[in-house]
């Protein structure tokens, strides 16, 4: 009985590993890998691939696409012009070259007003620092009631060997070879200068060019698309050139008025940035006028200070509505977050150049995109119970 125990256990491992076999037999004779698996695998790998070397070269060629994008913007921008004197008889090569001329010299003296302003004043901050120290000193001390000295920091600004000297005088010695560099920024933009110069001359040959491969009813979509996008670009040049015309005029009246130096350099300085530089301009160009007045009389930047505040408000409640109304119809929010996102992604010159390429995709939105009427709700009206009473 024992014995036949023992032959039972001993066939039944023996009976386990055969069954194991057999089962491991069936599975490699069905599990063969189908034909479409290495070419899936392969194809994959390919795709992998292609788009590393997409990827590289894209990033290779982002600041050749940025100065495409730049110079396609200033076609945009610079035609109108053109299109204005070729009606009137002139060659468009012509009438392109005077345009260029006539921005060339406005940016020229623009440029070089300003570095002989900052140079000029960073001088006298390094010849007269004692005394604006002193002046300093006595302002607070009399209206904020409290006892400054000042005289270590006056020791240390008289003194030719004082770190605080040398940091200035290096500061002025090198204030004219920085705005000898912004001058030759000019000549660092040739080769923007050039592909604007092909696009806007050469302009009409070029959408026929492209309107040869499309048929009829495209063409039409890409005329009204072009068309469209030269219309908003040159609406916020528009606006932006006419709130920086009133935004020169104004800051130099009272920059007259205030005494303060280079009034015009400084009016021409507070319309520009403000006005082209997007979202944080105005801040920025109020920091030179109100620096210059400060080195003049504390009491002088006090005033320049409050009045750019003002004037800000002035323009965005009253001027630039009417200004950019039939120009960049566009919310305010939309117009921030555009900037954000330009900037994100092409920064200085892509937060520039955003918000008339929002413009730009709104239009087409409007253009294309069916609209639809409104329900009526509290949460969609726009016009408040006041005057719903009047």
């Amino acid at each position: 009985m024992n014995e036949k125990n023992k032959d039972s256990d001993q066939e039944l491992p023996e009976k386990a590993d055969e069954a194991v076999n057999t089962i491991s037999e069936k599975v490699a004779g069905n599990s063969s890998m189908p034909r479409w698996v290495p070419r899936a695998i392969l194809l994959f790998f390919a795709c992998q691939l292609l788009y590393q070397a997409m990827i590289g070269i894209l990033v290779s060629l982002r600041g050749f696409l940025l100065t495409l994008l730049v110079s396609l913007f200033l076609s945009f921008a610079i035609e109108p012009a053109v299109n204005a004197l070729n009606r009137r008889g002139m060659r468009r090569g012509v009438a392109t070259g005077l345009v260029f001329v006539v921005l060339f010299l406005v940016i020229s003296v623009f440029m070089v007003a300003i570095a002989s302003l900052v140079v000029d004043q960073t001088a006298k901050l390094s010849e007269n620092a004692p005394n604006y120290v002193e002046r300093a000193q006595n302002f607070i001390n009399e209206k904020f009631n409290v006892n400054i000295d000042t005289e270590s920091l006056r020791d240390q600004l008289e003194r030719d060997d004082s770190p605080i000297r040398k940091g200035l005088n290096s500061l002025a010695s090198n204030a004219f070879s920085v705005g000898s560099s912004a001058v030759g920024i000019l000549f660092q933009v040739l080769t923007i200068a050039l592909f604007t110069f092909y696009l806007v001359s050469d302009a009409p040959k070029l959408r026929r060019a492209l309107l040869r491969r499309l048929p009829t009813d495209r063409q039409q979509v890409v005329l009204n698309t072009w068309e469209l996008a030269i219309e908003k670009t040159g609406g916020y040049i528009y606006s932006r050139a006419v709130l920086a015309i009133i935004s020169g005029i104004s800051h130099w009246l009272i920059f007259e008025i205030l005494n303060v130096p280079y009034a015009v350099a400084l009016g021409v300085w507070v319309g520009f940035v403000s006005q082209f530089i997007p979202v944080v301009g105005t801040y920025i160009a109020g920091v030179l006028p109100v620096a210059i007045a400060l080195i003049q009389d504390p009491k002088k930047a006090l005033f320049v200070f409050i009045f750019v505040v003002v004037y800000q408000q002035i323009e965005n409640y009253l001027l630039a509505p009417r200004v950019t109304a039939k120009t960049m119809n566009m919310h305010p929010a939309v117009a921030f977050a555009s900037v954000v996102i330009g900037g994100s992604i092409f920064g200085p010159i892509g937060a520039l150049l955003s918000i008339p390429a929002a413009a730009m995709i709104q239009a087409f939105a409007t253009l294309y995109l069916r609209e639809h009427e409104v329900i009526e709700s509290p949460m969609t009206d726009i016009v408040t119970k006041k005057r719903k009473k009047n």
